[in-house]
Parts: structure tokens; sequence; C-alpha cells
């Protein structure tokens, strides 16, 4: 018995060993952890108060009209060596060929999470999410008419051989072949030249994204002020997919600011952020401020303030 009692004795002094080890071995990824939550909530709260300020609100179309019109001034200072004045960087071919389908996810995935932090009805979470449908549908239909009216305003012409071209430059003619019936996508696959009237649809897409992405997340700062989202894990989530956006927005910027800088199309880029601007005046703030009449989604801060606090709703 007094063995047995030995052996008993010995195995609860190894199990607490093990688990002061492993308490040890805890204790510094729980340190780690902490730092990292403390740092993204520091982070997120100083973004939310600078998308959420007056200033960005009221003026940040006014920087990105800005960019446009003299971005490509830059073009006479950039180098054609950098690495971004390749157009076939990896950066454009993964982000800028499908500049709406990161926007759409994780915009919606922000709404999404919001909408569940401050425990709207399912209703209005729709709603909030249809404004984004409905910016899609725009983009998608706006994409359709430009290459329709492209299409229509231009011509595909086939280089002469150099024979015929100086033949043709001797009568006082045009070295050029022209194909009827084609289309600009088709033009420019076989190689040919297109002459006509275009529209930059990057630069659209990125300043409607843009703006779209200031407008959704410029109410995260007062929603943390109504809602008080849970620290740790509850509220991780959220404060990740801000985050995301937040840099979303960032590298549309920069993509915006390389493809003016590199890439100077006057006035097909204008053109295209002009429409832009447009979309997002006729939407945010045309459409949407009728607020639930005429079937319209709403603003991104319905359903976030009282009634007692509809006079410090941001504008």
């Amino acid at each position: 018995m007094k063995v047995g009692t030995e052996n008993f004795s010995g195995s609860d002094v190894n199990m607490e060993k093990l688990y002061k080890v492993s308490v040890r071995l805890i204790q510094p990824w729980k340190t780690v952890l902490w730092l990292l939550d403390a740092a993204l909530d520091f982070g997120t709260d100083l973004l939310a108060r600078l998308l959420g300020s007056r200033l960005v609100r009221r003026h940040f179309h006014l920087l990105l009209s800005a960019l446009v019109l003299f971005g490509p001034l830059l073009s006479f200072w950039v180098s054609r060596y950098n690495v971004f004045a390749n157009s076939n960087h990896y950066v454009y071919r993964k982000f800028l060929r499908s500049t709406w389908g990161w926007t759409c996810v994780l915009t919606a995935s922000f709404i999404l999470l919001r909408s569940l932090a401050a425990r709207h009805p399912p209703s209005l979470t729709l709603r909030h999410l249809s404004r984004v449908a409905v910016v899609g549908l725009l983009w998608q239909g706006g994409q359709r008419l430009l290459t329709l009216l492209e299409d229509a305003a231009g011509a595909c012409y086939e280089p002469l051989s150099p024979q015929d071209a100086e033949g043709a430059a001797a009568a006082g003619q045009l070295p050029l072949l022209l194909h009827e019936d084609w289309t600009k996508a088709s033009c420019l696959r076989a190689k040919l030249v297109w002459r006509g009237y275009d529209v930059s649809q990057d630069v659209l897409v990125l300043c409607l994204c843009c703006l779209l992405l200031v407008e959704e997340l410029s109410v995260f700062h007062p929603h943390l002020g109504q809602v008080k989202p849970p620290h740790g894990s509850q509220g991780l989530p959220l404060r990740l997919v801000f985050l995301l956006c937040a840099l979303l927005l960032a590298l549309w910027v920069f993509l915006l600011l390389c493809l003016l800088a590199h890439f100077p199309k006057f006035p097909a880029q204008q053109l295209g952020g002009a429409l832009g601007y447009l979309g997002w005046r006729g939407l945010y703030q045309g459409w949407y401020r009728f607020r639930s009449s005429w079937g319209c989604p709403g603003l991104p801060s319905d359903g976030l303030f009282t009634s007692a606090d509809a006079n410090k709703e941001p504008r």
C-alpha cells in the first residue's frame, strides 16, 4: 500500500510540472495575441476616425478629381523602367482586372458583419446589401453600354506592307487598310490598330469603387460609438474586414495613380473618372437619400442613429 501511495503522489507531481511548463509556453503567445489585438483596435479606431471625419466625407471626391485631372503630369517625372510601368505586372493582373469583384466581396462582408453587430433586422440588412448590388448593376450595364458605343464610334485598321505603304504615301493616301464590322476587342486581339473615341473603364471602376468604399466605411466610427462592439474574438471579424477594406481603398488609389502616371490617355481617363463620379453622385448623393421611399436602399447610416441622435448624423 505504501508503494502504491508513493507512485500516485509521484504522478501528481509530474502532472503539476507538466501544467506549469504548459502555462509558461502559452503565456508568451497570450502576450503576443494581446499585443496584436491591441494594435488592431488602435489601428482600426484611427482609420475609422479618419474615414468618418467631415473633411474626408466632404472632400474626398475633390481629391480624387484632382488626381484624375493632374495625375498624367507625373508621367514627366516617373521612370519608364519602374516595375509598375509594365502593364503585365502581377498587381495589374491580379487586382485591376477584378476591381469590382474584390470591392463587392469585402464591402458586402463589412456591411453584413456591421449589421449583425448592430442587430439589425433581416429586412434592413438586405437593404444595406442592396446598395452594393445596385452599384454592381450600374457598373455592368455601363460597361456593356460603353463597349457598344466604342465599337460604333471606332474603326479597325491594318498597317500595309512597306512596299504598299510607300506607294500609298506617294499617292497621298493613308497607309492603312480598313476592316469593317470588327469590334474593338477582336481588333486588338488580332494586334491591329483601333482608332476611335475611348473611355477608360479601368479609371471609371477605380473611381467608383474608391467613392463606394469611403461612403460605406465612413459610418464605422459612429457605429463604434453607438453599438460598442465587444473586444476580443467577438469583435475581431468586423475589425479585420474593416481593415482589409481600408487597405483595399489605399490599393485602388495607388493603382489609379500608377495608371495615370505610367499610362496616360487623355481624355479617355478623364472621361472615365467623370462617369465614375457621376455614378456615385447619382446614387449616394441622389437616390439613396430618399430613404425608404421609391424602393431606395437608403444611406449607410440608416438604422444606426436613433431619433435623439439624428442631428449628429454625419453628412
